[in-house]
């Protein structure tokens, strides 16, 4: 008899089962660890301490143990350096016991610490081919994995006189002084707070094209997007591929994606047709920053292996395609007490509500104080063809709080304090809306979605939807822990003076409130990002409008950040210069990789081709001209158009020959600059125009040779699954 019962059971065992089966767990870890060891690694793990040397043997062992059991062949420290992305120098367990026997084994000192080449990486100077040594250390509070039979331990990566030369160090920094402050001022509300944690969901945009169309387009293959190329008549015009049912061929790229991501416990969720055709999105569960960073970064490297399996390859560029929506990665970042308060969301009490208010005013003033330095932070060669447009969020930095919570701000600024604690009301609860006597009730949120803002409060958290869809989220959530760290250190030294004074706990944080909705007034905005309007009123602000990358950099040096950065302990003014020249290097080469590709697919296929068909009409010219010799007007009548296209065609090759030599030209001059940020100024302001205008000559071309013998496959091939 056949049962019809659900296998909802079958299914949620399947998840389970294969949750995290290639990580080293709390509960792998009780599994391999004496209690003892067990127990202090937790605690450590669970307060952030460092674990004493006397426990690295056995817990090494047991991850070897562990580890080769499940077929692991080598170990490695994982790190994120400056190029972005992770890297990793595979070791095998091979070692030799007392009578020279071969075994597997990993010994608490490789466990604990490395020494990778430190000069091979970007550091700004700070490690050099002479001075090359540097160190990898474990971070117990992200778990070992296995990945590809390697044993893959996290780590931060410094040099050998201190500096960081990753991401991890600053981004655990950052946290370490939020945690701090924020606890303080917590215990203002609850003395039995005891810790703050920063919490990450990420929504990772991304492309697919085909493989075999993506082996055709060499400027995909070697910059990440499509330096050429005419729009496709139908595009993403009809909004029809947004939610709509995912490809049979990208439903099992997504099947085997999130197979292999539980079992390296990233916890994806959702998958989905983003707007652009061949555009997709994941998203997971929320986590602690630091740990869900990690998680994106072996996203990015997991889902490009599985794209290739399935015939396919993921582009991360953040605009792959001219016309097409770009890509994101929408931080949704929030704050956690261990007593379980979300310090983003209105609570059920006034008295929780105050705290949230209290933490919501002083994250806008750190936002408005250092918005310069907020948008340095997402900002990229790449990045900046994706922002302004097609629902992605202008470059300039404003908060989005909605119509309900910017009238109490306005009322605190203009009210005294009893009125204030009277009425003052943020409640979970949402008003509903009733459309149809069979529909359930609509549950209606306290605040609308502006999707033309950067930085959206979206009722429990804040959306920062201006990071791009390639980058490391580490260099946003640096920025964010350590400009409200900042200010919450100027927040409570601000209280107890006026405790200090004769105030009440709850006058003296009134006063200060006051204090900062007034001077924070200019991040607020709840329009339209994308308006002529706004650009000039956000210029009145006094908000940065700028949109060169090469000066936008220039924020992380400025003396207010230098200072920032040195109250909170995340960067020295070393390491700040160092990431700078980091930063302005790689915008170059970058720029430098694009303007020669095109040179080469100009010069080397558009205009060859473009000749060979411009040759078909002049032939076909002289034949009309054979035919028709004895009638010069219909001779006249049946060539214009060929004629025309013979002259297009020249006015076309002559501009991109033209504009080769003038970038070439402006490519030397920029290189002869003497400091770094002068060379990357020179790129942005002198080859980066030319790169727009190459392209739209090709593009042009595009539209008149024929099809046949056009070199490239066109957006219509590549936008096709």
């Amino acid at each position: 008899m056949i049962s019809n019962k659900p296998t909802t059971t079958n299914t949620q065992d399947r998840i389970s089962t294969n949750f995290g089966q290639d990580v080293f767990t709390l509960e792998t870890m009780r599994q391999y660890l004496p209690e003892e060891v067990f127990l202090k690694l937790g605690h450590c793990i669970k307060t952030r301490s460092n674990i004493d040397r006397e426990y690295a043997d056995i817990i090494a062992e047991a991850m070897c143990r562990w580890a080769t059991n499940k077929g692991a062949t080598h170990y490695s420290h994982w790190f994120h350096p400056l190029t972005g992305q992770t890297a990793e120098k595979h070791d095998s367990f091979l070692e030799f016991d007392k009578d020279k026997k071969a075994i597997s084994k990993l010994s608490g000192k490789l466990l604990i610490q490395q020494e990778p080449d430190a000069s091979s990486f970007p550091s700004g100077g700070i490690r050099n081919t002479f001075e090359a040594r540097g160190y990898t250390a474990w971070d117990i509070s992200s778990p070992a994995f296995i990945l590809e039979n390697t044993l893959c331990i996290p780590t931060i990566f410094i040099s050998y006189t201190g500096e960081a030369l990753d991401y991890k160090t600053p981004l655990l920094k950052s946290q370490l002084a939020l945690n701090k402050v924020a606890t303080k001022v917590c215990s203002y509300f609850d003395k039995s707070v005891s810790s703050v944690t920063s919490y990450l969901g990420w929504e990772q945009e991304f492309f697919l094209v085909d493989e075999s169309m993506y082996q055709k387009r060499p400027d995909l293959l070697m910059t990440g997007r499509t330096l050429m190329g005419h729009e496709s008549a139908k595009s993403q015009q009809l909004e029809d591929h947004y939610l709509g049912t995912i490809p049979t061929r990208v439903a099992e790229f997504f099947k085997d994606l999130e197979k292999q991501c539980h079992a390296l416990a990233i916890p994806v969720k959702t998958q989905h047709n983003e707007v652009a055709p061949n555009q997709f999105e994941i998203a997971p569960l929320y986590e602690e920053a630091n740990l869900s960073i990690d998680h994106n970064l072996l996203l990015m490297s997991v889902m490009k292996k599985v794209a290739e399996k399935h015939s396919l390859r993921v582009l991360l560029h953040e605009k792959p395609f001219k016309g097409l929506n770009g890509s994101g990665k929408h931080c949704n970042w929030s704050l956690g007490t261990d007593t379980g308060v979300n310090l983003f969301s209105p609570g059920k009490t006034k008295q929780d509500n105050f705290q949230f208010i209290v933490f919501l005013v002083n994250l806008l003033n750190a936002v408005y104080k250092f918005n310069s330095l907020l948008k340095a932070s997402i900002t990229s060669d790449s990045n900046f063809f994706r922002l302004g447009g097609n629902e992605a969020p202008p470059s300039i930095i404003s908060i989005f709080l909605g119509t309900k919570l910017s009238s109490i701000l306005d009322d605190i600024e203009q009210e005294d304090l009893d009125h204030i604690l009277q009425k003052i009301s943020l409640s979970h609860q949402k008003e509903t809306q009733s459309l149809l006597d069979h529909v359930p009730d609509i549950l209606i949120d306290n605040t609308d979605r502006n999707r033309t803002s950067p930085f959206a409060f979206t009722g429990n958290r804040f959306e920062f939807r201006a990071v791009g869809s390639s980058a490391n989220c580490a260099s946003s959530m640096i920025i964010l822990h350590s400009i409200l760290a900042d200010q919450l250190i100027d927040f409570d030294t601000k209280i107890q003076e006026n405790l200090s004074s004769g105030k009440d706990i709850h006058e003296a944080i009134f006063i200060a409130l006051k204090q900062y909705i007034k001077e924070s007034k200019p991040i607020r905005f709840d329009g339209n990002g994308y308006s002529e309007e706004w650009l000039i009123e956000a210029k009145k602000r006094g908000l940065n409008c700028d949109t060169n990358p090469a000066t936008i950099f220039d924020s992380y040096l400025e003396d207010k950040a230098v200072s920032m950065f040195n109250r909170t302990e995340v960067f020295t003014q070393k390491e700040l210069l160092a990431r700078n020249e980091v930063k302005w290097e790689y915008y170059i080469k970058k720029i430098q990789i694009e303007s020669n590709v095109l040179s080469d697919l100009a010069t080397n296929h558009i205009i060859p081709v473009a000749i060979r068909y411009q040759n078909l009409l002049l032939d076909n010219v002289c034949k009309l001209k054979n035919i028709y010799s004895e009638d010069e007007v219909k001779f006249q009548n049946l060539s214009l158009y060929s004629k025309r296209c013979i002259e297009d065609i020249s006015k076309h090759i002559g501009n991109i020959k033209d504009l080769l030599i003038h970038m070439k030209t402006n490519r030397k001059q920029a290189a002869t600059y003497e400091s770094t940020r002068q060379k990357a100024l020179g790129y942005a302001t002198t080859v980066v125009p030319d790169l727009d205008k190459i392209r739209t000559h090709i593009d042009e071309l595009e539209m008149m040779v024929d099809n046949n013998i056009w070199p490239l496959p066109k957006y219509r091939e590549l936008l096709m699954l």
